[in-house]
């Protein structure tokens, strides 16, 4: 059983900064990209960013030069530095993994339970 446990959300003034972290746990064999993903009130969720294994990084286009994502292999924990935040980055935020839980069978899509980040102006 494969879980994504998110942390880190809250209610931050514009301009402040928050960090979410996602950790993976449970049955894994490896965990290709990581990403987050955020979902406003009457909204589409939408991708904002994603970190592959190696590294390689991108970021939906309203959040480029303010959100930062990282991860740490060894902790199987995938972050997202917030900075500089706006009203309209108000939405659940919801970790995403593609883990194989074992070498027999090809990678599948998990999902975090969503954190909430309120951006007051």
């Amino acid at each position: 059983q494969v879980q994504l446990v998110e942390s880190g959300g809250g209610l931050v003034q514009a301009g402040g900064s928050l960090r979410l972290s996602c950790a993976a746990s449970g049955s894994i064999f490896s965990i290709n990209a990581m990403g987050w993903y955020r979902q406003a009130l009457g909204k589409q969720r939408e991708l904002v960013a994603v970190i592959t294994s190696g590294g390689s990084t991108n970021y939906a286009d309203s959040v480029k030069g303010r959100f930062t994502i990282s991860r740490d292999n060894a902790k199987k924990t995938v972050y997202l530095q917030m900075n500089s935040l706006k009203p309209e980055d108000t939405a659940v935020y919801y970790c995403n993994a593609d883990i194989r839980p074992n070498p027999w069978t090809t990678g599948s899509r998990y999902w975090g339970q969503g954190t909430q980040v309120t951006v007051s102006s």
